[in-house]
């Protein structure tokens, strides 16, 4: 019985193994965490990749002449290089006279006034992640919507 009870005390002392303990108690939280950084590292990708479409979009304004006439052949544009509907796509086209923005793009300011005209490009996509759980921001569904969103003055 002494023989029993001094094992038992020696192997209170004993370090071997401690450490595959502690991995396996800890294994389940990095890995989630390892999981949490891969979706967010998708999400910020989906996202550069959506201003990047919107971004070729407006550099094909800027070969030519921007009008409000070539916000269909932009918005065309946009989708196919992001991989989403037209319907994803808005492109805006506005005048500021003295830093207000005006009624239509295509009157004039006063004469006196500073005048600009821009264009920008917003492109909307749903993105969801691997795990299924709705955090802060997320839809009902549990994805969550990605806006890639650029804009240029033109004049």
């Amino acid at each position: 019985m002494t023989r029993l009870f001094r094992r038992i005390l020696t192997l209170r002392h004993d370090k071997r193994g401690a450490a595959a303990i502690e991995l396996a108690l800890i294994a389940p939280i990095l890995a989630t965490m390892v999981v949490g950084v891969v979706d967010l590292s998708r999400g910020y990708s989906m996202k550069l990749q959506l201003e990047q479409a919107a971004q070729r979009a407006i550099e094909k304004v800027m070969n030519g002449q921007a009008n409000t006439s070539t916000a269909a052949a932009l918005k065309t544009e946009a989708a196919t290089v992001a991989g989403v509907a037209e319907s994803a796509v808005a492109v805006d086209f506005w005048l500021e006279c003295n830093g207000t923005r005006a009624g239509d793009y295509n009157t004039v300011c006063t004469p006196g006034q500073t005048y600009a005209r821009f264009m920008s490009v917003a492109i909307t996509k749903t993105f969801t992640p691997m795990f299924a759980k709705k955090w802060a921001g997320a839809n009902t569904d549990g994805t969550y919507t990605i806006v890639g969103r650029t804009g240029v003055r033109i004049q």
